[in-house]
């Protein structure tokens, strides 16, 4: 009997501490981007995101790709999804000097290929960088709407290229999409870390949560077996 009321206690005693950890977690205590303070799962979500935003980086290959098709004249009625959506992407392809005109949901485009991927691209370059502050001076919008105006032109010229059974052009926008413009947008405003310079936090953060779930199992294990419920097979 006194063995299992020790069981208990010691139960007892780790989960009151895995609780009173999780609510150290939870605070609002950790470093986080711009002075502020942050809890300590965005500050590890943020601290993840740095180091994947390190390894994220395609667009020079992307720009180098494209100029393989420099002097190919792409000319097509694009279907967007709105009105709306064809007039602010007509927008941005007029003010870098692209034929671009919207009637409805049809956005009219002739231009050469490689310099229209190239624009996207050098647009998605700056936001990987973090200053959106020049594209948006730029367009007179917002830097994260011209991003997502881009992939959405992308996105309707891929349906085009497919259609026309161009499938190498096709596959080729289908990488700029999810190597430049994607993460340029998912990643804005994180700061890049190396992974050799997160190493300790990084092994810190993963010995934590082995060894933080293990310590919450024992002290169910011990609760149970102080009650005398034992796990048999």
């Amino acid at each position: 009997m006194n063995d299992n009321a020790h069981l208990k206690r010691r139960g007892i005693i780790m989960v009151f501490t895995f609780i009173a950890v999780l609510a150290i977690i939870f605070t609002p205590i950790f470093p986080g981007t711009n002075g502020q303070k942050v809890n300590g799962l965005n500050y590890l979500d943020n601290f993840f995101n740095q180091l994947a935003k390190g390894s994220a980086y395609y667009i020079e290959e992307q720009m180098q790709e494209a100029q393989s098709y420099a002097g190919t004249t792409y000319s097509a009625s694009l279907v967007m999804g709105s009105p709306q959506q064809a007039e602010r992407v007509a927008s941005l392809l007029t003010v870098n000097r692209i034929s671009a005109n919207a009637v409805g949901v049809e956005l009219d485009v002739k231009g050469d290929f490689a310099d229209i991927i190239t624009i996207i691209l050098e647009d998605a370059d700056l936001m990987y960088d973090n200053v959106g502050n020049v594209i948006a001076a730029k367009y007179d919008m917002n830097e994260l709407a011209v991003l997502h105006g881009w992939y959405l032109v992308l996105q309707a010229m891929e349906r085009d290229l497919n259609q026309a059974k161009k499938f190498s052009q096709a596959k080729f926008l289908k990488k700029s999409m999810s190597k430049a413009v994607e993460p340029a947008y998912n990643f804005y405003k994180v700061e890049v870390k190396p992974v050799k310079e997160g190493m300790v936090l990084l092994a810190g953060a993963l010995i934590f949560y082995v060894l933080y779930t293990v310590w919450y199992g024992f002290g169910l294990l011990y609760i149970f077996e102080g009650m005398g419920i034992k796990l048999e097979h």
